[in-house]
């Protein structure tokens, strides 16, 4: 594990506290990256000579390496281009056999990324019946909601495993449990938990898994969809695209091998360096809401359920957008999901929660990890303050 810049390190430049967007790339994995761009650039394929071969047992290891992190076996990995393909390919992949078995009916919580509530839309659209749950004050989807609209003919849950936004890690077990027995998909988008909160993914009752490279200090264009066996059978998913026949058929194309070398390499660095990381970033938990305490920030969702890396605060009487730009000399941080980032709209995450207007357009995103040094919190919270009046 590199060693974190820390306390007490000299910073140059604001502090990168947006690690819920992306993380910076962890030393080991951008050697690995490079040495598969540079030296091994073989094609994963082409098996008939040492480069190919080099080049397909890295591919190997690291599906190997991301299986591990849940417990799974390496031919249950699909190598995809990140979360959201993945996401797109668990949700929409599974129509074709809802239609021919007359289960046409989804359930996904309200608090989901857009990478899972636009499939849905698209499901929708060919006639499925879409019910979204929303959650509690806490952050955290409504298990008694999802027993409510669980139906006989309900082809699959999906909830995430942690919000994007707010760092609350959401009741995977309790589905589990309610869905016990039901013939219902379980899916889960775990771009934000994946390597982070390691136990709730090793349930064998969550049938797809959707991992993100560059949310665990990999590199960005790359991820992965886990399909567990259920019976002795994977899901039944038919492939978005066509050609090539790569990955079971599932996503073809060439594969990226030195961005798979490189999740590989982060996957068992996470598996690995797990508590390490985390009680650094729960020790960075508590410094920060140190600081800010003068501020009077109020945390949205309970942060007894939330990742040690992760925060989302109102800042009272600080809209989020001028509270982010005074900040941008000191500190980068963000108020919601970056893919939403730019429509200038309130959260839907903290709208779910059923968090008032006013208050969640004063809250805004922090989240850090094991590499990022101290800001200087004094002059944070004095920005702030003069903000606040």
């Amino acid at each position: 594990m590199a060693r974190p810049a820390g306390k007490g390190v000299a910073v140059t430049g604001p502090v990168y506290l947006d690690c819920n967007a992306t993380t910076p790339l962890e030393p080991a994995v951008a050697e690995v990256v490079r040495r598969f761009m540079e030296e091994e650039y073989g094609n994963a394929a082409s098996t008939v000579h040492r480069f190919g071969t080099a080049a397909h047992d890295a591919v190997e290891r690291a599906r190997a390496e991301v299986a591990s992190v849940v417990g799974a076996r390496a031919d249950e990995v699909v190598f995809t281009s990140g979360a959201t393909e993945a996401n797109n390919l668990a949700l929409l992949g599974l129509a074709s056999f809802g239609e021919a078995s007359g289960r046409r009916h989804v359930v996904a919580s309200r608090l989901e990324h857009k990478a899972v509530l636009e499939p849905l839309e698209q499901l929708a659209a060919r006639g499925f019946s879409v019910d979204l749950i929303g959650a509690g004050a806490d952050g955290r989807v409504s298990v008694e909601a999802l027993k409510k609209v669980l139906r006989p003919d309900t082809l699959l849950v999906s909830v995430m495993q942690a919000n994007n936004e707010t760092g609350i890690v959401q009741p995977l077990e309790e589905i589990a449990s309610l869905i016990q027995g039901h013939p219902a998909f379980f899916h889960t988008d775990a771009a934000q938990g994946f390597g982070k909160a390691i136990s709730p993914l090793a349930m064998p009752r969550l049938d797809m898994i959707s991992v993100s490279g560059h949310k665990i200090y990999g590199p960005k264009g790359i991820g992965a969809l886990i399909l567990r066996r259920r019976d002795g059978a994977l899901p039944p998913l038919r492939p978005l695209t066509f050609g090539g026949g790569q990955e079971r058929g599932l996503r073809p194309g060439t594969l990226p091998v030195p961005l798979i070398a490189g999740l590989g390499e982060a996957a068992r660095l996470a598996l690995a360096c797990h508590a390490e990381r985390a009680a650094y970033c729960l020790a960075f938990r508590e410094r920060a809401l140190t600081a800010l305490a003068p501020l009077r920030p109020v945390i949205n969702g309970d942060p007894d359920f939330s990742l040690p890396h992760a925060l989302n605060v109102a800042l009272p009487r600080i809209p989020a957008e001028v509270a982010i730009e005074a900040l941008k000399e000191l500190v980068a941080i963000s108020s919601t999901s970056a893919c939403i980032s730019r429509a200038k709209d309130t959260s839907h995450v903290l709208a779910a929660m059923g968090v008032p207007r006013p208050k969640a357009a004063c809250s805004v995103r922090l989240a850090w990890s094991h590499l990022t040094p101290e800001p200087d919190w004094e002059r944070v919270v004095a920005v702030l303050r003069k903000l606040q009046g």
